[in-house]
C-alpha cells in the first residue's frame, strides 16, 4: 500500500477562514465608518481571485488510486466541513445584525447583500459536499446549513434529480448551447423547487406534507432562524434575508450554468440516457478557487463518482476545461455574447464538433448549427 502525505492536507483547514473574510468588510466598517470598504469582499470575489487563479495555474495532481480508501477514512477532512456549518450560521447571523444596526447608505446594504449572498453561495456548497455523503450525521449537517437561505430543497433535488439527469434537456440544471445565464436562471430556479417536491411527493406515496418530507425539514429551520431574527432586529430585517437568499441561491444556478454547458448525455436503444461519465462535465483545476470550494471544481470526477470526497476527487486527462476558476467565469456569464465568444468554441472542441453530443437551447439550434457549420 502507497504511503501517501496530501500536499493540501493543511491547506484545507484554511477554508474556515473563507466565510469569515466576508465579514472582514463590516467589521472594518464598524472600526472607521467609510462605507465603500463594504466592497472589499465583492473586488476580491470577481477580481483578485480570478486573477489568482490565472497566476497560480492549474493543480493536476492525484492521489495514488490505492491510497485513496485510506484518504478518504480520515475524519480530518471530514471535521473541516463540519465545523464550518456553525461558522456560516454565525456569519450570517452577524451580517443580519450588521445591517439591522448600522445607518447604512443604499449601496452599502447592497455591498453587504452581495457579500452575504456570495457566503450563503458557500453554505451551499458545503451542503453539496455533505449532502452527498451517506452518514447521517452528515446529511443532517447539509440540510442544517442550507437552511439559512432558504434552499434546503437542494438536498433533495440535486442528489436524486440533478445527478440522475444531468446533461439531458430534461434537466433544469443543465444548461443548454446558446442558453443566458438569465434565461437559464429562469428556468432552473423554479424547475429545481418543483422536481425536489416531486422527488419527495413520490418517496412519501403521494402524501408530502409531514415531518418526514425532506424539503419541509429544511424549510422550517429556515421560517425558525427568519423569525427569530425578526422578533430580535425587526421585521424589515426579512426583506434583507430574502433578497440576500436569492442572490445566494443565484450562486448556485451560476455555478450550475458553467459546469454542464451545452454537453449532452446520449439516449441509448433503451430509451435512457448513457452513464454519465468524466467527459459530460466541465472541469477546472485551478488552484486557488479549488482550494476554497473543496475541490467542487473537479466536476468531471464529482458526477462519475458523487460520493467520492473533496480530498480524492481526481483531475481526468481529455475532458471538457473551463479556461478559469468559477469566479472568473461567473463574472463572464454576466455577458452573455462575451461568455458566447469563450465557451462555444470550447464546447465544440470538447464534443470533436459532434452535434449529437450537444445539448442546444431549442430555440437556437438551427442558427447555431448554421453558424457553426454542424
Amino acid at each position: 500500500m502507497t504511503v501517501y502525505r496530501d500536499p493540501k492536507r493543511y491547506t484545507w483547514l484554511l477554508s474556515l477562514f473563507v466565510p469569515a473574510s466576508l465579514v472582514i468588510a463590516p467589521i472594518l466598517y464598524l472600526w472607521h465608518h467609510t462605507a465603500w470598504r463594504l466592497w472589499i469582499p465583492v473586488a476580491i470575489t470577481y477580481l483578485l481571485i480570478p486573477l489568482l487563479d490565472a497566476w497560480a495555474g492549474e493543480d493536476r495532481s492525484n492521489p495514488p488510486e490505492d491510497a485513496v480508501a485510506a484518504l478518504e477514512a480520515d475524519r480530518y477532512y471530514r471535521y473541516i466541513t463540519y465545523a464550518l456549518v456553525p461558522v456560516m450560521w454565525v456569519c450570517i447571523v452577524f451580517a443580519a445584525w450588521f445591517v439591522a444596526t448600522q445607518d447604512l447608505p443604499a449601496h452599502g446594504i447592497l455591498a453587504v447583500i452581495i457579500s452575504s449572498g456570495m457566503m450563503g453561495g458557500f453554505c451551499i456548497n458545503v451542503g453539496h459536499e455533505l449532502g452527498h455523503k451517506r452518514t447521517v450525521l452528515e446529511q443532517t449537517l447539509a440540510k442544517l446549513v442550507l437552511a439559512p437561505t432558504a434552499y434546503g430543497h437542494f438536498y433533495v433535488e440535486h442528489n436524486r434529480g440533478h445527478h440522475r439527469d444531468v446533461a439531458t434537456p430534461a434537466d433544469p440544471a443543465s444548461s443548454r448551447m446558446g442558453e443566458s445565464i438569465y434565461a437559464f436562471a429562469r428556468r432552473e430556479l423554479p424547475g429545481a423547487w418543483r422536481r425536489a417536491w416531486a422527488l419527495e411527493r413520490q418517496r412519501l406515496g403521494g402524501a408530502p406534507w409531514q415531518w418526514r418530507n425532506e424539503v419541509l425539514q429544511p424549510l422550517a429551520l429556515t421560517a425558525l432562524l427568519w423569525t427569530v431574527l425578526a422578533v430580535w432586529l425587526g421585521p424589515r430585517i426579512l426583506a434583507f434575508m430574502v433578497v440576500m437568499s436569492l442572490w445566494a441561491n443565484f450562486q448556485l444556478t451560476l455555478a450550475n450554468y458553467i459546469e454542464h454547458y451545452g454537453l449532452l448525455r446520449r439516449v441509448g436503444e433503451n430509451g435512457k440516457p448513457e452513464q454519465c461519465q468524466p467527459h459530460h462535465s466541465w472541469n477546472s483545476n485551478h488552484m486557488v478557487t479549488n482550494w476554497m470550494l473543496f475541490h467542487l471544481q473537479r466536476h468531471s470526477d464529482h458526477h462519475a463518482h458523487a460520493a467520492r470526497r473533496y480530498q480524492s476527487l481526481r483531475h481526468f486527462e481529455n475532458v471538457p476545461t473551463l479556461p478559469n476558476g468559477y469566479f472568473g467565469m461567473f463574472l463572464l456569464a454576466y455577458f452573455p455574447p462575451l461568455f458566447f465568444r469563450v465557451m462555444n468554441p470550447r464546447l465544440l472542441a470538447a464534443v470533436g464538433g459532434d452535434a449529437e453530443k450537444i445539448n442546444f437551447q431549442p430555440s437556437k439550434r438551427e442558427r447555431l448549427m448554421q453558424q457553426y457549420a454542424l
